[in-house]
């Protein structure tokens, strides 16, 4: 099993291997185009997105800055729209569903490390991770500056409101916030 498919499969996998250092390096190509064109430039933005992204449906607006780590992990349903500054670590798949509003600076985390120093670094320097995928349903709203931690779905309808830390799942049709985020209400 190569070390990208163990990453895709939750299994602990070496960040540093070749193959995904490559990955890793020409999404920063395409990344370093997609930011330094104008928004007006829609033809061009929407080109480099299709061949960056694992999946992009029409009517999707991203941003700039937008930042992730090798994008093929990234699926992004019709309509939905990111703003500046949103950062999708996919070291596993982030799904999002279609009409999604994501405000500034909300980051999507899908790696993770042991919490002990002495299980987290192997005895030749290595890091251990792993990466479970994250998973947005349709007609979601979050708000800027929340995070999303790795193995999340936020169900349909909900909205998570801003500077929220996202640790658990959300169900459908919620308010939730805070930090840690928790469910305030039903909508």
């Amino acid at each position: 099993m190569t070390e990208k498919e163990k990453m895709l499969s939750g299994q602990t996998y070496y960040a540093r291997d070749p193959e995904l250092i490559i990955l890793h390096k020409d999404c920063r190509k395409s990344l370093k185009k997609l930011n330094s064109i104008t928004s007006d430039n829609v033809k061009n933005r929407f080109s480099i997105l299709e061949n960056l992204l694992g999946k992009i449906d029409d009517g999707v607006w991203i941003e700039s800055p937008f930042y992730c780590d090798y994008g093929t992990n990234i699926s992004i349903g019709e309509n939905t729209f990111i703003n500046f500054n949103c950062v999708f670590i996919d070291n596993n798949k982030i799904e999002i569903g279609s009409n999604v509003l994501i405000g500034p600076g909300v980051h999507f985390y899908t790696p993770s490390h042991p919490l002990k120093h002495d299980e987290r670094i192997k005895s030749n320097g290595e890091y251990v991770t792993t990466s479970l995928p994250i998973k947005v349903g349709n007609n979601v709203w979050i708000g800027g500056n929340s995070t999303i931690c790795q193995g999340v779905t936020i169900g349909n309808n909900s909205t998570i409101g801003a500077g929220s830390l996202v640790l658990k799942d959300i169900p459908d049709d919620v308010l939730a916030y805070g930090s840690p985020c928790k469910v305030i209400k039903k909508l």
